[in-house]
């Protein structure tokens, strides 16, 4: 046998890649149906809402990994399709018409945001957007005929229909999971083709892209409404599960925390959302344990880690190690004299 015939053929390896992709998809679509029908409802709620969040960091990646803008008016887009959800269970409409007037509003709000906004680069762009949920937390408390004020509002919606069999908590979270996938999905093909290579180029230069024939201030628009409808989806899928809503839920330091767990996760990665949703979630319940209320100190510890080691966040890393291990198990053993 030659050297040559122990070393994995390239296509050989882009199969056995693409039967381990496949098996693990197939694994893990398994265990997001399955275990709602065994979990606690507490467990049932956080990943609704791990799904929740990751819609609404999903979209921030759209305009932050991939048009480069960084926004921090994530919060307030959420805050606003969870509104509109709730005003649309006030009124009795259907569950569908609640998740088109979250996301119609909220795009409607990040095109009014972004025809100024986008004309501005860098650090004036984020300080811009970083004014939208200082200014949205006041206005809530102040329209409290729609928001019901400091206050909050309760919003039930979507019980479970008898013929499942299911459980309101289980009901839901198969509700949140499908539809994030399907939104998932929906950027995925979004980002393709012309899109996503004038995005890649604002993203690079946007003085080049510009001299390329390239609208930049459209894109920039697109990629921010683009961001705020995923926002706003977000606070409908959000509003599902927890029923409730309050000014709290636009305040700055959510739209920080997406931010942060943008970066953890990875900036331009589908399963990086996720993995960012989750750090989001999950980490207070870990912390909290150890010192109650400090939960934003160990965010900020895990963001230095991550940008000092996986500058590419988690999934990137993941993904590097993976090569690397890849790459050794294919090179030919060395001969021995």
């Amino acid at each position: 046998m030659t050297l040559q015939d122990t070393a994995m053929h390239p296509l050989q390896r882009a199969g056995a890649t693409r039967v381990a992709g496949f098996v693990v998809a197939a694994v893990a679509t398994a265990v997001l149906v399955l275990l709602p029908l065994w979990a606690t409802p507490f467990m049932n709620l956080q990943i609704s809402l791990i799904a929740a969040y990751a819609v609404a960091i999903r979209g921030l990646g759209v305009l932050t990994g991939h048009a480069g803008q960084v926004s921090l008016a994530q919060s307030a887009f959420f805050g606003v399709g969870a509104y509109s959800a709730a005003y649309a269970v006030d009124h009795g409409w259907p569950a569908a018409v609640g998740l088109l007037l979250a996301v119609v509003v909220a795009s409607l709000a990040g095109v009014l945001i972004a025809i100024p906004a986008v004309r501005l680069r860098g650090f004036a762009f984020g300080i811009l957007t970083l004014a939208v949920p200082v200014v949205g937390v006041p206005l809530a408390n102040r329209l409290s005929g729609l928001t019901g004020g400091a206050q909050g509002k309760t919003a039930v919606s979507l019980p479970a229909p008898e013929w499942s069999g299911l459980a309101d908590d289980q009901w839901h979270y198969y509700v949140v999971v499908a539809i994030a996938a399907l939104i998932f999905l929906l950027v995925h093909n979004l980002l393709t083709g012309r899109l996503s290579r004038a995005l890649d180029l604002l993203r690079a230069n946007e003085t080049v892209a510009a001299a390329m024939g390239v609208p930049v201030q459209r894109y920039k628009v697109m990629a921010f409404t683009i961001s705020a409808a995923c926002g706003g989806a977000a606070g409908w899928l959000y509003l599902v599960p927890v029923q409730f809503i309050s000014p709290d839920s636009l305040q700055l330091t959510l739209s920080i925390s997406l931010l942060v767990a943008l970066v953890v996760g990875g900036v331009r990665s589908p399963t990086g959302a996720v993995v960012g949703a989750a750090f989001y979630v999950l980490l207070p319940n870990v912390t909290d344990k150890i010192t109650p209320g400090r939960s934003y100190l160990f965010f900020g510890i895990v963001l230095l880690i991550v940008l000092l080691f996986f500058p590419q966040g988690v999934t990137g890393g993941l993904r590097s190690l993976a090569g690397r291990l890849s790459r050794r198990r294919s090179e030919p053993p060395r001969a021995t004299e």
